[in-house]
């Protein structure tokens, strides 16, 4: 906008800037990138339960009405960390393994898609399924956004398998069996893989 003539010219002195904390620092339009990032970081390092939204906001570098302003409630947050979750790193798709028609090689192909997502989302299914055991709505969410995946493993999976084997596979699409056979007794990827292979063939 042009100053107007003769306008006596005054001296602004510049508004200090306010510090941000927090990994990101934000503007207006990635506020919401911003907050859904830091939401994500925080549950995978410590959890959902004990976290407040002041220090979501503090992580993403924005003010609380900005935060709340793209997250009204609980449920809203927590439909936005697992949405969040899932772009960043999606679900083995079961529907890639449906073309495998050796069942053995179909399992194991499949255990080593799921195994490997196991052990890069560790610390946040760990902490999510810790959650989950005590808070409702995590359950209700978890079930929402994972639940149609990990049936479809199941099916696919499953099919020919008799009772006793589907049983075994139940257990070997468990997180808790991964991390089992890969962190208490240390086997690898690969050969957890084969060991639950092996018991599923029974």
């Amino acid at each position: 906008m042009a100053k107007r003539a003769g306008a006596k010219k005054t001296a602004r002195k510049a508004a200090p800037r306010r510090p941000t904390t927090g990994a990101a620092r934000t503007s207006a339009g990635d506020s919401a990138g911003a907050l859904r990032q830091a939401l994500l970081e925080l549950v995978e390092s410590q959890g959902w339960i004990d976290l407040s939204f002041a220090e979501i906001a503090e992580k993403a570098g924005v003010q609380r009405n900005t935060f709340y302003a793209h997250f009204p409630d609980e449920r809203s947050m927590l439909m936005a960390c697992s949405g969040h979750a899932l772009e960043r790193d999606p679900l083995p798709d079961a529907e890639a393994w449906r073309a495998i028609a050796d069942p053995a090689k179909r399992l194991k192909s499949a255990l080593a898609a799921i195994y490997d997502y196991f052990e890069r989302n560790e610390s946040l299914l760990a902490c999510v399924l810790r959650d989950g055991e005590q808070h409702a709505l995590v359950r209700e969410i978890m079930a929402l956004r994972y639940a149609p995946g990990i049936g479809a493993w199941h099916d696919v999976l499953g099919t020919g398998l008799k009772d006793k084997q589907r049983a075994m596979l139940a257990l070997a699409l468990s997180f808790h069996t991964w991390r089992t056979l890969v962190r208490e007794a240390q086997l690898k990827n690969a050969d957890a893989v084969a060991a639950m292979v092996r018991a599923i063939a029974g």
